[in-house]
């Protein structure tokens, strides 16, 4: 009987594993976040885009989820391509990333006007002079275990330099 309820859990932990997908890691951990928003600036401008941060880090799993979400959705994928230069903006609060990355932690929360208040991910909204227009707390957008495609497509609209500048 024993063996029988151990090959049963085999069996369930094989499946579970199997149907769950690792998140791609979009986050780079290695570059200063302010040298990776003064080049996106750059470039949203030569371009006639704003900007979003998407603020958070590989460490969050809504996070990951929504980096997922868009890319997999063509609709939104198509808004942004053509609106914005989308930028995943590592934040790593741990002491164990040392002096260097806490510091530049503190700088960027400085330069964002301390977006992380609402949680992560947490979306900067720039203009193509790097002005803060707006902070998304992604709470709004989500739906239960993921976000909600309406949503997200209504605050990435309203947010496009056509929308803004009219």
């Amino acid at each position: 009987m024993k063996k029988v309820i151990l090959s049963l859990l085999a069996v369930c932990f094989t499946l579970t594993m199997n149907g769950q997908t690792a998140l791609k890691k979009v986050y780079n951990e290695d570059i200063n976040p302010i040298e990776q928003i003064n080049q996106a600036i750059e470039k949203a401008k030569s371009e006639g885009k704003f900007v979003i941060c998407q603020v958070g880090g590989n460490w969050c799993p809504w996070c990951l989820k929504f980096a997922d979400f868009v890319t997999k959705d063509t609709t939104i994928s198509k808004v942004i391509a053509d609106n914005f230069e989308f930028i995943h903006v590592n934040y790593s609060p741990r002491k164990s990333q040392g002096e260097e990355k806490l510091a530049q932690g503190k700088a960027l929360m400085k330069r964002l006007n301390n977006a992380g208040r609402f949680g992560y991910p947490v979306f900067v909204v720039l203009d193509e002079d790097g002005k803060i227009l707006h902070i998304q707390d992604s709470s709004f957008l989500e739906e239960g275990e993921g976000y909600n495609q309406e949503k997200v497509l209504r605050f990435f609209k309203n947010w496009t330099p056509k929308a803004v500048k009219q």
